[in-house]
């Protein structure tokens, strides 16, 4: 919670890769550990930010709003919580960790001048936590190429998350794949998430998250001979060539998509997710 003179509060939501929970709803009944734990109602405004360590948690941070209920007094105590309380922002806070005064300070500058937009999962089942990937190359800020799959109709490329590395590292995979001579030559980027899927109403079966992510590939234009010494990579304009064959690269030809996709890339204006893996 914030403080004590708005109704807005920062919740965090943790998705153990091998548990359930309940379904992610736009409605108060969205947050019961909210009430559980402060005795308050609350309804999502957005996410703030998607934090992740690789297969142990995927965190998420929503701004939300106070609808009802009463702030948790110590008679109340309970084994979900002792008690809950405004924070004034200038009294000493006791803490067992201090990364939530990071997450409140998201929530205050999100309030002042929101930075992407708001961002609510899709009620959408998914069994697994993927990526479905808009992996895009550009040339000048004048031309982008996105990364498809050929058949059985042309579509977006999706890549499950693995137990041994960041939940974005489904990307690296995907161009590992793709292009395997060029990806040593190139960063793979991922900017942020448009949107996610995810409903959790069947254990095993629909407790997944499917982030829709802009992930951009970038040169590295500086290289080093086998002797260790630094060679001047060839502008080209264009893509690395694809190697295999159920991929391709589309330019954009549409204006405002293309307009649209390469102002993504250069500003921070979608949902961000941090790796602490």
């Amino acid at each position: 919670m914030i403080n004590a003179h708005t109704d807005i509060n920062t919740h965090t939501h943790t998705h153990k890769h091998t548990h359930t929970h309940a379904p992610v709803q736009s409605s108060s009944s969205a947050f019961p550990q909210v009430k559980e734990e402060a005795g308050l109602e609350c309804e999502p405004v957005t996410l703030l930010l998607i934090q992740e360590q690789g297969p142990q948690w995927i965190r998420f941070i929503f701004l939300a709003r106070v609808t009802g209920g009463s702030l948790k007094t110590l008679s109340a105590a309970d084994q979900e919580s002792l008690q809950a309380s405004w924070w004034d922002r200038q009294s000493t806070l006791p803490l067992r960790g201090r990364d939530i005064l990071r997450l409140i300070d998201s929530g205050l500058r999100y309030r002042q001048e929101p930075w992407h937009p708001i961002t609510l999962p899709s009620d959408v089942s998914c069994r697994h936590v993927v990526q479905r990937l808009v992996l895009v190359f550009t040339h000048n800020d004048e031309k982008i190429w996105v990364l498809v799959i050929k058949a059985p109709a042309v579509h977006l490329p999706t890549a499950a998350a693995v137990k041994t590395h960041a939940v974005t590292w489904a990307a690296n995979m995907v161009v590992q794949e793709a292009m395997p001579t060029a990806y040593y030559d190139h960063d793979v980027n991922t900017l942020g998430v448009f949107s996610l899927q995810h409903n959790g109403r069947q254990h095993g079966k629909t407790d997944g998250v499917c982030f829709n992510t802009l992930v951009a590939l970038v040169p590295d234009y500086v290289q080093r001979n086998e002797n260790g010494e630094k060679v001047e990579q060839k502008v080209t304009g264009q893509p690395p060539p694809v190697e295999n064959s159920r991929y391709m690269w589309c330019e954009v030809r549409k204006q405002t998509l293309k307009e649209k996709l390469l102002e993504m890339t250069k500003n921070t204006s979608i949902l961000p997710i941090h790796s602490l893996y």
